[in-house]
């Protein structure tokens, strides 16, 4: 039986990456995206062309031009979600991981000077994100009959434990995600379906670039040297962990939040 999972945040960075890595490894896949910029953020978020080139390359990479398919859902939106949900059932008649990588990043001021609307959009998409896509995927996941091997999966960050300077409201989502992983594993306690994250260090991402334009920076590049591998992570490295995440190899590991950051947390 055919694996079927939904990522989201799947236009670019290490959504996109994803996708590609889980389609490589045989499993369908519902790629989904916003594919919109938002009024609160200065930098262009992934567009509609972007995900379909995802799509396009997945599926070359899967060898079936139907394993993988693109949703347009905003993950602030439960409703969104559920549908998204709903469609990746009745496609392939069934949901066995659920991916929450939609994220976004906001401030370059102390947080008493970060505008609402940032500070808003930020814990709505990288924290509230995830919790709409548990919401709605956790009951697709336990649709499957035992014995199930479900997997829901988040990409927290170094953020998470990092006092960060003037990326305080990036710092408090990506802690909720941690915490958030660590109770649904303790939830899912004998239902088969674990609950896992990633904490990527610095990844050649849009969101490390705009993280470079905050701090005044030139380039993400100029992040590397504070990585003990001295240099930028790729999208695919992180990719490919959660990938192993979403696979029977991760059967005896839940709660757990896997440092991908080239020793950054060390």
């Amino acid at each position: 039986m055919t694996r079927v999972a939904l990522v989201t945040g799947a236009a670019r960075g290490i959504g996109a990456a994803t996708v590609r890595g889980l389609a490589a490894d045989g499993w369908a896949v519902l790629a989904v995206d916003r594919c919109a910029d938002d009024p609160a953020l200065p930098y262009r978020l992934g567009r509609r062309e972007e995900l379909d080139q995802v799509v396009a390359e997945a599926s070359a990479m899967a060898g079936d031009p139907g394993a993988v398919r693109a949703v347009v859902a905003d993950a602030r939106d439960g409703d969104q979600l559920n549908a998204a949900v709903a469609a990746a059932e009745r496609h392939w008649g069934g949901l066995d991981a659920a991916v929450a990588v939609a994220g976004v990043i906001a401030g370059g001021v102390p947080f008493w000077e970060m505008p609402v609307e940032q500070e808003r959009a930020v814990l709505d998409i990288d924290l509230g994100g995830v919790l709409n896509l548990a919401r709605a995927a956790m009951p697709a996941l336990l649709r499957r009959p035992e014995p199930r091997s479900g997997r829901f999966l988040a990409v927290a960050s170094a953020a998470a434990t990092r006092g960060m300077p003037m990326l305080a409201a990036y710092c408090a989502a990506k802690a909720g995600v941690t915490g958030l992983i660590r109770a649904l594993a303790a939830e899912l306690g004998g239902t088969g379906i674990t609950a896992n994250a990633v904490s990527p260090g610095s990844t050649d991402t849009p969101i490390l670039a705009e993280s470079a334009r905050l701090y005044g920076l030139p380039s993400g590049e100029s992040f590397a040297a504070q990585q003990p591998v001295r240099r930028l992570l790729e999208p695919d490295e992180v990719a490919a962990a959660l990938v192993w995440l979403a696979g029977e190899g991760s059967s005896a590991m839940t709660g757990a939040v896997v440092p991908v950051d080239g020793g950054l947390a060390l």
